[in-house]
């Protein structure tokens, strides 16, 4: 059976405002068989891949990684973010 990943670029977190960590690519393993444990009620998993998160400075070593070491992949490409410049003035008059 075939290991199946994705690779991305981690969206940064509420407290970052920065965007510097926002270099790197992450291959992540996706979980096998998932389950809620009936005692705890927490999640839990018999694979353990779902722990390794890999991380590179390209997407394309992360893609000859995974092609290399025979990982079925998908990229997710981030959104590239449009910086609307707007004078002071522009939010007191109306366009």
């Amino acid at each position: 059976m075939k290991k199946k990943a994705k690779i991305y670029i981690p969206a940064k977190t509420a407290t970052q405002s920065g965007r510097g960590k926002q270099k790197t690519w992450v291959l992540e393993f996706e979980t096998k068989d998932p389950h809620t444990n009936s005692l705890m009620g927490w999640e839990s998993s018999s694979d353990t891949l779902k722990e390794v998160k890999l991380r590179f400075t390209s997407k394309d070593k992360a893609i000859d990684y995974a092609t290399h070491n025979n990982i079925d992949f998908s990229v997710i490409e981030p959104k590239q973010k449009t910086f609307v410049i707007k004078s002071y003035e522009e939010n007191f008059t109306k366009n």
